[in-house]
């Protein structure tokens, strides 16, 4: 359904992170003349990625306490993803909401066989029929773009780097056969803090391009651009009153939500675009399609 290159731009991205992951791996073959820690770290974080990949769903239902839900307890919910995915002519994910009063939603799974969306309390009490629609087809997106494959190929090599960055804090750079060392000690020091950070970056960045994505396709898939332009404004003012608590758990899948469910810290770190960027967007979406604003 792509009609732009947010592809490409999310490829170039994950292999800034493949080119970062093997400067780091130069610098400790270089250090210790062995490339043993290397494969090592690389293999735990890629390990510990691919439960969460297969998992994902159960993840991230598990820490919003989030329980499924049938259609006599949400009906209105239950009828548009059932529209909107015989539209798609995608498969009916299970459906479940979460018990706070901030108000997101989210989409996760690792294909649309396997998906599963979810909705607080607070967003379905917050939003309209229209405005829900919008929410509903935005996340059925991040499901048929696989974007749960993207995010969690990002996640395995920002784990890989940041592991392989604090090793480095331990092993501080090789010596020669008289004792001197082969790497610059400051560099070692300095790649072990920028390489998590940059890693952190480029993931957030990968996070951005697939929120524009899912706008895009979820409006085409609705055929209401203003409507999800309308719930992003809502859901915006919502979570500044009412912001998720500080846990890690919740924190792991904030990038998966519609929109970040804590304070923002600045462009550069968030995981979203602005909001006010993404409704820009929506709204010359809207132009193009001759559909109503408002």
């Amino acid at each position: 359904m792509h009609t732009h290159f947010n592809g490409a731009k999310t490829a170039a991205l994950l292999g800034g992170m493949f080119a970062l992951l093997l400067a780091i791996g130069g610098l400790i073959s270089a250090g210790t003349r062995s490339s043993a820690p290397l494969w090592i770290f690389a293999l735990i974080g890629v390990g510990t990625t691919a439960y969460g990949y297969w998992n994902s769903d159960k993840i991230a239902i598990r820490s919003m306490q989030a329980y499924e839900v049938t259609p006599e307890q949400q009906p209105a919910m239950y009828a548009i993803v059932s529209e909107l995915s015989q539209r798609a002519g995608q498969p009916m994910p299970r459906l479940y909401v979460s018990p706070t009063s901030s108000p997101n939603a989210f989409a996760t799974g690792r294909n649309p066989q396997n998906a599963a969306v979810c909705c607080t309390e607070g967003i379905l009490q917050l939003l309209n029929e229209r405005e829900l629609r919008g929410v509903l087809g935005h996340e059925l997106m991040h499901v048929y773009n696989r974007d749960i494959l993207t995010s969690s190929v990002a996640a395995a090599l920002a784990g890989v780097i940041t592991s392989i960055a604090q090793m480095l804090m331990f092993f501080g750079g090789g010596t020669d056969e008289n004792g001197r060392r082969n790497v610059n000690p400051l560099a070692l020091i300095a790649i072990s803090i920028l390489a998590p950070l940059a890693a952190s970056v480029i993931q957030m960045a990968v996070s951005r391009t697939r929120e524009y994505d899912a706008d895009q396709d979820g409006a085409a898939l609705t055929g209401d651009p203003a409507a999800l332009a309308s719930a992003l404004n809502k859901i915006s003012g919502g979570l500044q009153a009412d912001p998720l608590p500080k846990d890690q758990r919740l924190e792991n899948t904030a990038h998966m939500m519609i929109e970040n469910p804590f304070r923002n810290i600045g462009k550069l770190f968030s995981t979203h675009p602005p909001m006010e960027e993404r409704i820009q967007r929506l709204r010359g979406q809207a132009d193009k399609m001759g559909a109503p604003w408002g």
